[in-house]
């Protein structure tokens, strides 16, 4: 990391008009990237070290450093954090799994919808997609497995293998649909007003990815089943699985209870934002002090969520970084180039052409955010510039940003745990997730274009 911040210093600035303090400040942002991709530290540490590198060499200003600290999404993101924390502390996710099984698990398929529903009911509120998926899915699916006496190995096939694939690959289409399924969605929300002058508001991503959503949300398990068929199909054991589970969690109490009505009361102002005044950040820190002052949550479960404050720092340190080069000339600099490289194409081809390319990099990528942080700016820019609608294209660079992780078994933080469980292996993981990703790109291009069209999106 200190040669790389060395470097911004040493790299002389090319011959091409770009004044030297914004190169040098390109630089430290490549910098900060490379040190995410070879990550020697913590993320927030290096994010931390450019922070501080770009302030003693004046390259920020106090101002840009701390501005994505104070960024509305931040905080919208760690609220999201705390709520994951809630419905883990409370139960509540582990009571709706249980409610979806014991109403559609009498067959592998509407178990695997089961668990689907399940992961769309939480995502709005649940900023890690690892916490969602790993903390309250995968111990529920898992042990239905096991209750099938479907296990690692040779029985494998049975029904877990399916089970386990579908709840991963469902999670990877609800990380898509709201801006507060995934941690780096703000970020990508961010970079699209920092490239492109484009504003994502929690509204608008839900109401752009919601047609698209539910279909490949529909579709996800049907195709899972197809190509990798359980080999127990019907599966009436299930709903009393689920009665039997939730006879032993009981009634709902008090702390469900109000986790369950805050959740609605969130959900319900987020969605309806465009008719009243308050703001989506405000409603999210609203809700994590209704849930403090009723003790669901308490002060140490607040400073003790490790993840939410990680996040915090880099994420806040990297939307600083991104909001500092965009006040600069290099990204219309890098608009004009593009729009020299894609001549002659029309603005939608160009686009489609680069939304292909961005998912199958994915390959070589171990983290949704490390791609997000090295590729969605720059291909954001080269699309703006080739002509495509700046909305429109920034929205798909946002949803692709999640569904690539279909591809392979280190995409995201969630993937390791399904993967490292012994039910999927590699070939299966790779082919099936590859026609997912087919199959995502041609619903979110197609139908997702259709509706956007109706939106007004382009």
């Amino acid at each position: 990391m200190a040669v790389a911040l060395g470097l911004v210093l040493l790299v002389p600035t090319p011959s091409t008009g770009i004044p030297q303090p914004e190169w040098q400040l390109l630089l430290l942002f490549v910098a900060a990237i490379a040190a995410v991709l070879w990550h020697p530290y913590p993320i927030g540490v290096m994010v931390l070290a450019a922070l501080a590198f770009g302030l003693c060499t004046q390259l920020l200003t106090l101002r840009q450093a701390l501005a994505g600290f104070s960024s509305s999404v931040t905080w919208i993101i760690v609220s999201a954090f705390l709520f994951s924390r809630a419905f883990v502390k409370t139960g509540l996710g582990r009571r709706i799994a249980l409610h979806f099984i014991r109403r559609l698990g009498s067959s592998s398929l509407r178990l695997g919808y089961a668990l689907g529903l399940t992961d769309l009911v939480l995502a709005p509120v649940t900023a890690s997609n690892t916490a969602r998926t790993g903390g309250i899915i995968f111990p529920v699916a898992r042990s239905l497995a096991e209750e099938f006496d479907s296990h690692p190995g040779p029985s494998a096939r049975r029904i877990g293998s399916y089970l386990l694939f579908t709840a991963f690959q469902c999670n990877v289409v609800t990380s898509a649909m709201f801006l507060t399924a995934m941690a780096a969605n703000g970020l990508s929300a961010r970079f699209a007003l920092e490239t492109a002058n484009v504003q994502i508001t929690w509204g608008l991503w839900f109401a752009a990815a919601s047609v698209p959503g539910v279909l490949s949300l529909l579709l996800t398990p049907w195709l899972i089943y197809r190509l990798y068929t359980p080999e127990l199909r019907r599966t009436p054991e299930a709903a009393a699985y689920a009665r039997e589970k939730l006879a032993e969690l009981g009634p709902m109490k008090p702390a469900e209870k109000i986790m369950l009505g805050v959740f609605v009361a969130l959900a319900l102002t987020w969605g309806t934002s465009q008719w009243h005044p308050i703001s989506t950040v405000a409603a999210a820190l609203a809700a994590v002090t209704l849930l403090l002052l009723t003790r669901v949550l308490e002060w140490e479960d607040v400073t003790g969520e490790k993840s939410a404050w990680d996040t915090f720092i880099w994420f806040g340190g990297f939307v600083s970084l991104a909001g500092a080069l965009g006040e600069t000339s290099l990204i219309p600099s890098l608009v004009e180039v593009a729009g020299e490289w894609f001549a002659g194409w029309s603005g939608l081809a160009a686009l489609v052409l680069l939304v292909v390319v961005y998912v199958y990099l994915h390959y070589g990528f171990a983290s949704m955010t490390s791609q997000i942080i090295a590729l969605y700016a720059a291909f954001l820019a080269i699309a703006v510039g080739a002509g495509a609608p700046p909305l429109l294209a920034s929205l798909l660079f946002c949803f692709f940003s999640n569904l690539f992780a279909s591809l392979t078994h280190y995409g995201d933080g969630a993937a390791p745990i399904y993967y490292g469980s012994g039910y999927i292996p590699l070939k299966p993981w790779w082919g099936v997730g590859f026609v997912l990703s087919v199959a995502h790109l041609v619903v979110w291009l197609g139908v997702g274009g259709v509706w956007w069209r109706v939106l007004g999106v382009w």
